[in-house]
């Protein structure tokens, strides 16, 4: 079996001190983009979340302003199930109260999540007016 000559990267000979630092300058690369990628997923469940709360927010806003409640009543309800800071928005057109809820989702990204609700006044349903499911006509 020949030996290898000093200085020669053949086969099985390992050459101390030529590897050294290399596993260190990978994790220094490797470990910076793995933290930032869980970064961005923990963003993004955060803004899902907020998705949610505002979908929540909405709907729990059109549930109330369907029954006729004052509509300070109706901000209020969104603003405690929608996310901090959000913004609430009550309008009526026609038969239709429509409930929108705006947020900003934690983070550095300036953008908005939102989601609006509409609910049929109690007041118009079974009268024919509203244009609810049966059209207003009660079955015998």
């Amino acid at each position: 079996m020949a030996r290898a000559r000093p200085g020669s990267t053949g086969r099985g000979v390992v050459r101390p001190g030529r590897d050294r630092g290399f596993v260190t300058a990978e994790s220094a690369l490797v470990l910076p983009t793995l933290v930032l990628f869980a970064m961005t997923l923990v963003w993004a469940l955060l803004a899902a979340a907020a998705q949610i709360q505002c979908v929540d927010a909405a709907r729990a806003g059109a549930r109330v302003a369907a029954r006729q409640d004052p509509q300070d009543a109706v901000v209020a309800m969104a603003r405690r199930v929608a996310p901090d800071d959000a913004s609430v928005m009550v309008s009526r057109k026609g038969d239709l109260v429509t409930v929108r809820v705006a947020a900003r989702p934690p983070g550095p990204l300036p953008f908005t999540v939102s989601d609006e609700a509409v609910a049929l006044a109690e007041e118009t349903v079974g009268t024919g007016t509203g244009g609810g499911v049966g059209g207003g006509v009660r079955a015998p």
